[in-house]
């Protein structure tokens, strides 16, 4: 398999961490429900290709989200493999939460909006009733020597309110890990963000005081800019990305969020660079294109088409 000639570019960090999605975020939005048995698989199939950190699940009501009604059986058919410090699930509630502890989950992550119209379609609730509701369960997470996630989404855009102002974006962030979440997660949720947009939010949180080795970027490539945003926030000090296999991905609350950046795409151009990300190209490009087989339709990531033939 073809490999990116190794160019190393100056200002270029060591390693970059790759936040997996594909598992939880990837599969939520598939009409036809993922059998427990394939999620499991692809769980175990992208921790064989040395992605470390993989977001399993979200213990989100079923009427919700249906594709994730197995959170629990999929948990405990990992066994060990979901239990780790880096096999975070997502907890909407303090509902969530205890399901999660139940099973020995020891990495959560809580799911915020910049937006009120977001707040109110995703969490019934407005952008500062929001922080009531998480705060008992960011408390409980953290008594409980959790690790804790928070995501903001509609970071950069939203479909029903248009352009976020950027210091309304970082208010919202700034509260959310003043709740002592350990990482905040900078959702592009509809694939709008640009790289000097990303560059502005970037200065905004630094000014209030929240540091870009507590920050993780969320890029959907809805005008194909994901991969663009992601090397401008690994430029400007962030070292935390979220992708996708095979950039699978979308949101159900959403529906002009397409996939994630694939986590394919981004290996390439990280690797080319020379920058370690621990993943074998060659088994996760594998893993995508068996995962779009279950799926029944081709892997939208340009690498695993140009890798496999497809």
């Amino acid at each position: 398999m073809r490999k990116p000639q190794l160019e190393p570019m100056s200002g270029a960090p060591d390693r970059v961490t790759i936040y997996e999605v594909g598992a939880r975020d990837g599969l939520q939005n598939e009409k036809s429900l993922v059998p427990v048995e394939v999620k499991a698989e692809f769980v175990r199939r992208l921790l064989g290709a040395g992605l470390e950190t993989v977001e399993i699940t979200s213990f989100v009501s079923p009427r919700w989200v249906p594709q994730l009604a197995d959170a629990a059986e999929l948990v405990s058919s990992l066994g060990e493999l979901a239990l780790g410090t880096h096999r975070p699930v997502l907890v909407p509630n303090e509902k969530g939460l205890d399901r999660a502890l139940d099973l020995g989950v020891s990495s959560v992550a809580i799911f915020g909006s910049a937006t009120e119209t977001f707040a109110a379609r995703n969490l019934s609730s407005t952008v500062l009733d929001q922080f009531t509701m998480f705060e008992p369960v960011a408390k409980r997470a953290k008594d409980d020597g959790l690790w804790l996630r928070a995501y903001v989404s509609m970071c950069f855009g939203d479909p029903w309110e248009g352009d976020v102002p950027v210091d309304q974006v970082a208010d919202v962030c700034r509260r959310m890990m003043d709740l002592g979440a350990d990482q905040l997660s900078l959702g592009d949720t509809i694939g709008v963000a640009t790289p000097g947009h990303v560059g502005r939010l970037l200065e905004a949180l630094d000014a209030r005081g929240i540091a870009t080795d507590q920050i993780a970027v969320h890029f959907h490539d809805t005008y194909g800019q994901a991969l663009a945003n992601a090397l401008e926030a690994i430029r400007l000090g962030v070292r935390t990305i979220d992708a996708s296999a095979g950039g699978l991905g979308g949101c159900p609350y959403a529906r002009s969020a397409t996939g994630n950046l694939a986590t394919e795409d981004l290996v390439w151009a990280l690797h080319g660079m020379g920058v370690e990300t621990g993943v074998d190209l060659e088994r996760l490009v594998a893993t995508s294109v068996w995962m779009s087989e279950q799926l029944g339709r081709p892997s939208p990531s340009r690498v695993v088409k140009a890798l496999s033939g497809e």
